[in-house]
């Protein structure tokens, strides 16, 4: 039976993205002067304002409009055409100090859960850093975009940008079945000359020929994208959550990631599941693997831990959950200190995309050997 699966990327010129860049901006400004700095920012945008909101509580001064203003420009909004320009947005700053109910709840001589709630870690075998295929191509054609954009190697492209990606699979065979490409661009820019070259610059250069089976190829469907980035739509952090996870091929908690410090286990428990997941199907245990873990706040210890392999299992469940029980351990002060969540540069993430980077901390299979080790010893019978 033929299955479709769909999945979505954003550049970081998209309004939702822009947000979360900001908010993770001023993060990582505060931490770069306060590793202990407490930072729960959210940022929205609309029309030529920024709106800065939430709760921070550190030792560090820092300049909130000049990061603000900085990242804007970086990203390429830089000029009045645009409608919507760094130099000249007016930014509304509300924040207060994190919650002294919140503070004595998490602070301590190890640090307790931010908050509650449910996280997800997901791992497949289907491509070489275990992400779905099907996000790996999406988020290919954003990166693709955002390139040929800032090298000038596109002429007239804006920074907001969004693609999407229908695959199809039937029997053993897997190809694409439609590819949408949504790309702001400048007023005076030719539509059939921007298709050729998003089709010959963005597609054929980051999509394998062998996808690419009689594809549905629609950019801008509408025939026109010049109003675009705040003025089109307006931003909001947390808004991008499939987007920034697993393109909707797994669950989600509903918590988003930027503009939160590490004690807020929305983000730092996300991470560090995908890190159990991926070290599960890399040690060959199952093709698939889904972990969930909940918390409440000011609680180290989380009050669930659970999996699911989808019946790809390759071992018997019970001894993955051994595994995880004997090599992973969810107190939120050791997932601080597993993964150096102190020392990220979180804006880094964000722009590169939260999972399947390979050089971020929960993405490496360090515990492979030990684990392959440890199942051989227990199906041998040796422990």
């Amino acid at each position: 039976m033929e299955k479709l699966f769909t999945s979505e990327s954003v550049t970081f010129g998209h309004p939702d993205k822009l947000s979360d860049l900001i908010a993770d901006s001023i993060l990582d400004a505060y931490l770069s002067k306060d590793k202990n700095a407490r930072v729960a920012c959210e940022v929205a945008l609309g029309k030529n304002k920024v709106y800065v909101l939430g709760e921070i509580t550190s030792k560090a001064k820092v300049d909130i409009e000049k990061v603000v203003r900085k990242t804007i420009l970086d990203v390429g909004y830089d000029q009045d055409a645009l409608l919507f320009n760094g130099h000249t947005c007016q930014i509304i700053k509300d924040l207060s100090c994190q919650s002294k109910d919140i503070a004595q709840g998490v602070n301590g001589r190890k640090i307790k859960a931010g908050d509650q709630g449910i996280m997800y870690g997901y791992a497949t075998d289907e491509t070489p850093n275990y992400m779905p295929l099907v996000h790996n191509l999406a988020h290919a054609l954003t990166d693709q975009l955002t390139y040929v954009r800032q090298n000038n190697l596109i002429k007239g492209l804006r920074p907001d940008g969004k693609t999407q990606v229908t695959l199809t699979i039937e029997k053993e065979q897997v190809y694409i079945n439609t590819i949408v490409v949504s790309c702001q661009h400048d007023e005076d820019k030719s539509f059939s000359l921007l298709k050729k070259e998003i089709k010959e610059k963005v597609i054929k250069a980051v999509i394998p020929s062998c996808f690419l089976k009689n594809t549905q190829i629609l950019i801008n469907p509408t025939g026109r994208f010049v109003i675009g980035g705040p003025v089109g739509d307006a931003g909001l952090t947390g808004r991008k959550t499939m987007v920034d996870t697993y393109g909707g091929i797994a669950h989600h908690g509903g918590g988003a990631f930027s503009g939160k410090d590490y004690t807020k286990v929305d983000r730092s428990a996300a991470y560090y599941a995908r890190y159990v997941a991926k070290n599960i199907v890399a040690s060959g245990l199952a093709k698939k693997c889904e972990v969930r873990v909940a918390y409440a706040i000011g609680v180290a210890k989380p009050v669930m831990v659970d999996f699911d392999c989808f019946n790809t299992n390759l071992v018997e469940e019970t001894l993955i959950k051994k595994v995880i029980d004997k090599f992973f351990n969810f107190e939120v002060q050791n997932i601080i200190d597993t993964l150096n969540l102190k020392n990220l540069e979180y804006t880094f993430v964000t722009q590169k995309h939260h999972f399947g980077i390979d050089s971020l901390p929960w993405e490496k299979t360090d515990l492979v050997s030990p684990i392959k080790k440890y199942v051989h010893d227990i199906i041998s019978r040796k422990i």
